[in-house]
């Protein structure tokens, strides 16, 4: 039996999200540059929306550049941009092939013209399916996305908009840029690093967190299938007792 045969269909989580670490470290071991290590790492992101797209998942959220991204080496970085636009717009036909949406997150205004046209010219494109939604965290921050939320609540409650009383938990979640998003049943971190690098903080308040040492260009569709079918072993309760799971079963 295969692990993707041992998959329990009614439990797969929705939502998966992931920091794709080990591209650098993966292409040291390989004595090239961390570049090639990006590139490489591509294909794990093939693979992995793929399997995703198979067992039924609906989002998958990737970390793929963060904010803090942009103190690397200015070489590595325009690497980086050219790299994502490429594979954006040489992904779009594949993209629509297999009914994935694209959507991005993030500091927009960050970004490249040439790496923002080419993003939302695949949006765009991409707009109708609805097989699975593939969302890219691009120049994101958490501490970013929960700062300007507040300074629009601000505003609107400034502007009579909105009063303070109607300030809750799901209000709060609207302003974020992942409001039409569900948050993530599952966070993977690959690499053997565990901690959350400022990656959807407000989001996965009761995510499943997965970490393991394979190193992202080599994290394929087995890899990703160990991830889900650890998070099937688990009791999710969200605050509840065992007991209390079982008698609303």
């Amino acid at each position: 039996m295969t692990k993707k045969d041992q998959i329990l269909k009614g439990n797969v989580p929705e939502h998966v999200a992931v920091i794709m670490d080990g591209n650098g470290r993966w292409a040291k071991e390989q004595g090239e540059d961390r570049v090639f290590g990006h590139i490489s790492g591509v294909h794990s992101v093939r693979e992995v929306l793929k399997s995703a797209a198979k067992i039924g998942v609906k989002y998958l959220t990737l970390y793929t550049f963060s904010t803090e991204n942009w103190n690397r080496p200015q070489e590595e970085v325009d690497a980086l941009m050219d790299l994502l636009v490429n594979t954006i717009v040489g992904e779009v036909d594949d993209l629509n092939k297999n009914g994935v949406r694209l959507l991005t997150i993030g500091d927009e205004s960050a970004l490249p013209s040439s790496c923002s046209g080419a993003m939302q010219n695949a949006i765009e494109e991409t707009a109708n399916n609805t097989t699975i939604t593939l969302v890219l965290a691009l120049s994101y921050s958490s501490r970013w996305e929960i700062e300007q939320a507040i300074k629009n609540i601000a505003k609107d409650v400034e502007q009579k908009n909105l009063a303070s009383n109607e300030i809750n938990e799901a209000l709060i979640s609207s302003y974020l840029t992942t409001a039409n998003i569900p948050d993530p049943d599952l966070l993977i971190r690959t690499s053997g690093e565990e901690r959350i690098s400022n990656f959807l903080l407000w989001q996965i308040a009761y995510s499943e967190l997965y970490f393991t040492d394979t190193l992202w260009p080599d994290f394929k569709e087995d890899s990703f299938y160990d991830a889900i079918l650890n998070y099937q072993e688990r009791e999710r309760r969200f605050g509840k007792t065992s007991a209390q799971i079982i008698d609303n079963e």
